[in-house]
């Protein structure tokens, strides 16, 4: 029996989010010389074996991954899983191409770009990004800025931050209602190879028992909330687990 621990892969620096190693706000004083480079490619991935997503990318996302959520303290949040083990993505080679007509998750498409407060006590949210990504240069003719004013380049990346961010705060509440009804639980996946099970472990799932049981009030509240439509998207995406480890065999 082999057995692996699915745990999205850390190459964190202190407390800055999954990929990114510095954070610094971009300015037009600073980076009004600056141009963005192609992001087509995602060389920063290719060792993530699961990355975050929020509840917008269900839909699509469980056609392509298993939808699983990460073990933890805080709740947890969803995953699309991209591997069986660390260091492992099945869908993304060294040089960063995404495997074709695959969803890429926003998180991933994201980057280097973030918003984040600037200090504890500050109101608003700014875009920053990660000056150690190299997608950021100095050039002659940058495409950041003209003048002090943002191009149509940074005002596009700053509208998909701020769209990032509203469904992260959607995917925040679908987690609350999952915790205050106790759905999640330490789960563990077994794909029968022969007489060679592979069990692989290390994240959560919904309870599809206590979903059955569920009924009344609480039923009603996750469907007028949207959360069951969710919930059975990760039920389906499930069924792509199969497909993963037969992606894993092949890449062996």
């Amino acid at each position: 029996m082999a057995t692996n621990g699915i745990q999205p892969a850390n190459n964190q620096t202190a407390q800055l989010p999954l990929f990114y190693k510095s954070l610094i706000p971009l300015s037009s004083q600073e980076h009004a010389n600056h141009k963005l480079e192609d992001r087509q490619l995602h060389p920063f991935a290719h060792s993530a074996n699961a990355i975050p997503i929020t509840v917008d990318e269900f839909a699509i996302a469980q056609r392509h991954y298993p939808i699983v959520f990460a073990t933890g303290d805080d709740g947890g949040a969803p995953l699309a899983l991209l591997g069986l083990q660390d260091g492992e993505n099945l869908f993304c080679d060294k040089a960063g191409n995404w495997n074709p007509n695959t969803y890429v998750p926003a998180y991933v498409r994201r980057y280097p770009f973030l918003l984040a407060r600037l200090a504890p006590e500050a109101e608003q949210l700014s875009l920053c990004y990660d000056d150690q990504s190299g997608f950021l240069k100095p050039e002659a003719e940058g495409n950041l800025f003209t003048g002090t004013e943002p191009t149509d380049t940074t005002k596009a990346v700053l509208a998909f931050c701020e769209q990032f961010e509203i469904a992260v705060q959607r995917t925040r509440s679908f987690m609350n209602d999952l915790t205050e009804l106790d759905l999640l639980m330490d789960a563990e996946a077994t794909i029968q190879e022969g007489d060679k099970p592979m069990v692989f472990r290390g994240f959560r799932m919904i309870a599809e028992d206590k979903m059955q049981e569920m009924h009344g009030d609480k039923a009603r509240k996750l469907v007028k909330s949207g959360a069951m439509g969710l919930i059975y998207a990760h039920f389906f995406s499930l069924g792509t687990l199969r497909e993963l480890y037969e992606r894993k065999k092949a890449a062996n």
